[in-house]
């Protein structure tokens, strides 16, 4: 029997070559585009394609016939450092507004009925994550809209495109918003890196004290890269429902805690020196009563497990550094 074939684009990011995985563990023929193979392990996919998805005519090249499934992961991001700094806005809106424009048109054309959208958490408005202890993430808080980010407007306009594809055109796209998704074979270095990679990097590191932006009492809730892949397929194969849904975990620390809890994982007992750097929004943690209903999805929960393989596997790649 022929094979079922799908498509990541974005396949050299993080999330990207760990779907890549996952679906050619499920039997899948693969094709992987990205402007970059991943940097830190070899793809599992069939065929992987370096192109730009900025320009039509390589869109039109990969998107060349009907895929089984269809994953659009492939954006301008980083971490706070990259993405709240604001000096990179033009670059962020305008590459990935073009990325989704060119996938959108062609999938349409050439017959492709459903694209999973990789959404973001930045998408909730600033006002209702002031408060650790009242923090509103649930899906339909996202209007009246005050994303504290551009990086966030931009993933907000382009949820409203590939809705107003399934509107107009009868396609079927699913849109999921990450929230803070971790672990192993990611960006750990050089300033698009997220939190949990920053820390374990600093913790590695360190010596006598850690660096912390700010005054460490942001908030943030935090998906082991594994629980965030199977949540996606499980969703994209879901076949009711087609608003934007949270993927993330609803436990919530902070950034002081995330320190205490690497350190514990590191057997270090570090002083934390607080800087000025990037803050983002002050609290923000997923809401999971919707995918719960839809998937009948829980995650574990379990940080401290995620964080001690991520923190292994950083570890491992400063020592080979030396």
């Amino acid at each position: 029997m022929e094979s079922k074939t799908a498509i990541v684009l974005g396949a050299g990011g993080f999330i990207g070559s760990h779907l890549v995985k996952k679906l050619k563990e499920e039997g899948f023929w693969v094709r992987g585009v990205d402007l970059k193979y991943p940097e830190y392990w070899n793809s599992y996919a069939d065929d992987f394609i370096i192109g730009d998805l900025r320009n039509k005519e390589i869109v039109e090249k990969v998107l060349n016939k009907r895929f089984d499934e269809v994953y659009q992961l492939a954006a301008d991001m980083g971490g706070a450092g990259y993405i709240n700094s604001g000096d990179n806005d033009a670059e962020v809106m305008g590459n990935s507004i073009l990325i989704n424009v060119n996938v959108l048109k062609r999938a349409e054309q050439v017959g492709i009925r459903s694209v999973f959208f990789s959404s973001t958490a930045c998408v909730y408005p600033e006002y209702n994550q002031m408060d650790p202890g009242s923090i509103n993430t649930r899906e339909d808080t996202v209007y009246p809209a005050a994303p504290d980010t551009e990086y966030g407007w931009e993933k907000l306009f382009s949820e409203r495109l590939y809705l107003a594809y399934n509107r107009n055109y009868g396609m079927k796209n699913k849109i999921a918003r990450y929230h803070n998704v971790y672990g192993p074979y990611g960006t750990w270095d050089g300033g698009k890196e997220k939190a949990p990679a920053a820390i374990c990097r600093k913790v590695a590191k360190a010596t006598d004290e850690i660096e912390i932006w700010g005054n460490g009492e942001q908030h943030r809730s935090f998906l082991y890269i594994d629980e965030a892949v199977k949540a996606t397929i499980d969703f994209y194969r879901e076949e009711n429902y087609f608003e934007p849904i949270n993927i993330g975990s609803e436990r919530n620390v902070s950034i002081n805690e995330l320190v205490d809890i690497v350190c514990s994982i590191a057997n270090k007992k570090l002083n934390k020196k607080y800087v000025a750097g990037p803050l983002g929004v002050h609290a923000r943690t997923s809401h999971n009563d919707l995918i719960t209903k839809v998937l009948g999805y829980r995650p574990s929960e379990d940080l401290e497990y995620g964080i001690s393989e991520t923190y292994k596997w950083i570890s491992s790649q400063i020592n080979n550094v030396k």
